[in-house]
């Protein structure tokens, strides 16, 4: 049975933490480096819901994409709905690592994933700089209506569901994928030529000014959504580590769904 200090080691070589944004919040957040692991929970959000999750699987670490403090804290009181998930996982001896944005940009990473959950085929990264985002191509056009029903398909169930900006007829053959939040790879969708853009949490603004500037068609997913699939991929990835090493881990993927928002209601209030 591994230690934890050789799980995270092997989780750093498959996300390097260099690899990270600066003011990003990456690595272990609590746990014991000497404490056996056999059984691990992979998840998108490290909120209650999921640490009370790892506690009901008897699990010894959960791997998460989003930091749990992004921005630091002087306290982990149980009195803050933040350190009442430390408090749940030190008291259950559970600890919680985090990769972000060196999974985004990691090869394979968040956007491989969310492309293999749409059956696309990755031609190279979105931004070569860094590694972030990938290029796409279908099996055979599609529309881009037909191509935002691909994506509700395929992807988790959210509240949101799909959004979509564009000409709904157009055809699809190449596009670019990018978990999370991506309004701000516009530019680079637009240099790549692709005929539409994946991504999440696009805001007014910005969508706006990109369809008046070009005929991109944009689709916007949840961001939970989008990063869910790279749980998987994870996991699959760990599995093959375990195997390797005869450690014979327990990997599980959380299933429960941290996005935040719980309804949706389409409006019909006369203009």
């Amino acid at each position: 049975m591994p230690r934890l200090s050789e799980v995270i080691a092997e989780l750093d070589a498959l996300w390097p933490p260099e690899r990270a944004e600066e003011w990003d919040a990456v690595g272990t957040v609590c746990g014991d480096p000497g404490a056996e692991i056999a059984r691990v929970l992979f998840a998108v959000d490290p909120v209650q819901e999921i640490a009370e999750e790892a506690v009901a699987l008897g699990a010894d670490l959960i791997v998460a994409h989003h930091p749990l403090y992004l921005r630091g804290t002087t306290s982990v009181a149980a009195s803050h709905f933040k350190g009442r998930v430390v408090h749940t996982l030190i008291k259950h001896d559970i600890a919680l690592h985090v990769a972000h944005t060196n999974a985004d940009t990691a090869d394979p990473g968040v956007s491989d994933a969310l492309a293999g959950a749409l059956d696309l085929r990755v031609t190279g990264p979105l931004v070569p700089e860094n590694g972030l985002g990938r290029i796409c191509e279908l099996d055979h056009p599609e529309t881009l209506r037909e191509f935002a029903a691909r994506a509700a398909a395929r992807l988790p169930a959210t509240a949101q569901g799909i959004r979509v900006a564009g000409d709904p007829d157009a055809t699809v053959r190449r596009v670019a994928v990018s978990g999370g939040s991506g309004d701000g790879l516009f530019g680079a969708a637009r240099a790549a030529g692709v005929d539409a853009f994946l991504t999440a949490d696009l805001r007014h603004h910005p969508v706006s000014e990109a369809v008046q500037q070009t005929p991109l068609g944009l689709v916007d997913a949840a961001h939970w959504a989008t990063e869910w699939p790279w749980c998987e991929q994870a996991a699959a990835q760990l599995d093959e580590i375990s195997d390797r090493h005869g450690w014979n881990l327990r990997v599980h993927v959380s299933k429960t769904v941290t996005d935040p928002w719980s309804s949706h209601h389409t409006s019909g209030a006369p203009n």
